[in-house]
């Protein structure tokens, strides 16, 4: 399934470039200052958009900062330098400009839907799909919003959420391409294969050459078993200039579920794409590369994994196995990489658990507990016995202080793993913190009978500290009874 590419480009402005807009903008407010312009917030701001229209940014931040300075609350100002900041990858300060927006003119929809949108840019999309609703709220037709929050829905795995916003945006006359592959993906993920081809068909209106649509509609026809409406449009597919190798790898994968291992070697070997000379074994990787390319992406060292399955991707674009390899890699040492290519292994294949496990395993080492929280409860409601799922669960819940949810998780720890020591003392830390002090002693004392000081002196000691006091506390009577 396609991602539909929604991101604005990152203008990137040369040091040089930025010395002479500054130097350029010195001169004309030196000019202004000998009329009444200089101090005029109003006069700056248009000054700073008609720069911005220009695609002068740098210029046009500096006007708008300049009208902050005279004006300080200003949040149309706030919100255009958001967008220039936005534009120049500054993304930090960027938000701050839309939040500063935000809190200065609190019904305003525009700065909620653009944090929002930079906010799921940065993989925030808890925090994006409150602002993007809070900017729907204001304003019901802005269809940014709407195809925005339907990508996180959908990414969120509530295809039925993601279709009603997208038929929304839909219904806008207007609404470009990427809305109605949007709707497409929600269609087809919801089991609507009719529905989807219609969708298709509003694409191809639009943009008769659409590499994504033809691709989608020519899988369609392939699932349906009608291979010669399939190879029109992978024909089609061919001719539009500009394929990358994401699209010319799911043409070849097309062609060889049509039937055609011909046509699918050709394209392959046209676009660089060649097959490994002998499948890999279980847990290895079996993807599009050469031999050599491959055994080193099998490697135990993982810089030179790292560097081959990087390789291999651009070989394979569309492998979400790869991502989620690489994913796993960086999930110790950088999380916020892992979490990106997670986030994509999860978006080609989201009905994934392992991916998407791997995902939210992530979140929890940066300590996104809510988000991994969120993922892990739909995965372990489709694989009640992934064990991993629930582990992580396990952590999440505990570090946002959800004590009663966490403590069923570890004790569904405790069943599959009896000995897990560690699992006593969170269930007993757990109680004490809600004050069930007989059930938190019980479950202390069952994590010292277990308990190996070489792995965990430290919660030991932490329970040989605590252990007396609680004693002390039963015995005064004081803590509450758990509700059975």
């Amino acid at each position: 399934m396609p991602s539909r590419v929604w991101l604005r480009a990152i203008v990137l402005i040369s040091a040089t470039a930025l010395l002479a807009s500054c130097a350029a903008l010195a001169s004309a407010q030196t000019e202004d200052a000998l009329g009444d312009g200089a101090a005029d917030p109003v006069k700056l701001f248009e000054q700073a958009q008609t720069a911005h229209a220009r695609g002068d940014l740098a210029r046009a931040l500096a006007y708008y900062e300049e009208a902050i300075r005279v004006k300080p609350e200003f949040p149309e100002a706030e919100f255009q330098m958001g967008k220039v900041l936005a534009s120049l990858g500054r993304l930090g300060e960027s938000e701050s400009a839309f939040r500063r927006a935000i809190k200065q003119r609190k019904e305003w929809s525009l700065p909620y839907s653009e944090l929002g949108i930079l906010l799921a840019r940065t993989n925030r999309d808890i925090e994006a799909e409150t602002k993007l609703r809070q900017a729907l709220k204001l304003d019901s037709n802005d269809n940014v919003a709407l195809r925005i929050l339907a990508s996180i829905r959908l990414r969120q795995g509530d295809a039925k959420e993601a279709l009603k916003l997208a038929q929304t945006a839909t219904n806008d006359s207007n609404a470009p391409a990427s809305t109605w592959l949007l709707r497409v993906m929600a269609e087809r993920a919801l089991g609507n294969k009719s529905a989807a081809k219609t969708s298709l068909q509003h694409v191809l209106e639009i943009e008769p050459g659409n590499l994504a649509a033809l691709i989608e509609r020519a899988e369609l026809y392939v699932e349906e078993g009608d291979y010669e409406n399939a190879l029109k449009d992978l024909k089609a597919a061919e001719q539009v200039k500009g394929a990358d190798k994401q699209i010319l790898y799911r043409v070849v994968v097309a062609y060889e579920r049509a039937g055609k291992p011909d046509d699918a070697q050709r394209i392959a070997a046209a676009a660089g794409l060649l097959r490994a000379e002998e499948a890999s074994g279980d847990g290895k990787i079996k993807v599009i590369g050469a031999k050599e390319e491959i055994d080193a992406a099998n490697s135990e060292d993982p810089a030179i994994a790292r560097r081959a399955i990087a390789k291999l991707l651009q070989k394979n674009p569309g492998s979400a196995f790869l991502l989620a390899r690489l994913g796993a890699s960086y999930r110790t040492d950088d999380p916020v990489r892992s979490l990106e290519f997670y986030r994509r292994a999860t978006q080609i294949e989201p009905d994934n658990p392992v991916y998407a496990t791997g995902y939210a395993a992530t979140l929890v080492r940066a300590r996104r507990f809510a988000e991994a929280a969120h993922i892990l409860h739909r995965v372990i409601s489709v694989f009640p016995d992934n064990y991993v799922a629930h582990a992580n669960l396990a952590t999440a819940l505990y570090e946002q202080k959800r004590y009663p949810e966490a403590i069923p998780q570890y004790e569904w720890l405790l069943k599959k793993k009896p000995d897990l020591a560690v699992a006593y003392y969170f269930i007993a830390s757990a109680h004490d913190y809600l004050g069930e002090y007989k059930e938190a002693q019980a479950s202390y004392e069952a994590f010292l009978r277990r308990a190996d000081a070489k792995i965990n002196q430290l919660e030991i000691d932490k329970v040989n500290l605590r252990l007396p006091f609680l004693r002390r506390q039963i015995q005064l009577g004081q803590g509450v009874k758990r509700k059975p």
